[in-house]
């Protein structure tokens, strides 16, 4: 069921790539490996993926909406499972998980038209 409106997917989107971004440095597990920039690269892809989405929060609005949440899961599910593919699980897991698991959660439960897109798509006769 998508109950997430556009708007504020885009808007969640900012502050959690931020968020990973921010993360390993201040939940204290940076280091020089996938550890630390794993959500780092994330974080920065899921920043420019948002500037460049088509919803409200979109500057540019050339990435249709589905395929932004396709993305999301993706680099979600990568993100929950990267402890363990790239075998850091036994120094840090929690916040990749966590953060990864939210991440396709949102991607699950977005709507996929903008309300400005969807308000355009009424209108026309």
């Amino acid at each position: 069921m998508r109950f997430i409106p556009t708007a504020v997917h885009g808007l969640i989107d900012y502050v959690m790539g931020l968020f990973l971004i921010a993360s390993p440095f201040f939940l204290g597990f940076r280091d020089d490996g996938a550890a630390t920039w794993v959500p780092v690269a994330l974080g920065v892809v899921m920043v420019l993926v948002s500037l460049f989405t088509d919803n409200e929060a979109g500057l540019a609005r050339r990435i249709p909406m589905p395929t932004h949440l396709w993305l999301d899961l993706l680099s979600g599910a990568f993100l929950a499972l990267s402890p363990w593919l790239l075998g850091f699980s036994e120094r840090v897991w929690v916040p990749h998980l966590v953060l990864g698991l939210a991440e396709v959660a949102g991607s699950l439960t977005t709507k996929t038209v903008p309300s400005d897109r969807a308000a355009e798509r009424a209108a026309r006769p």
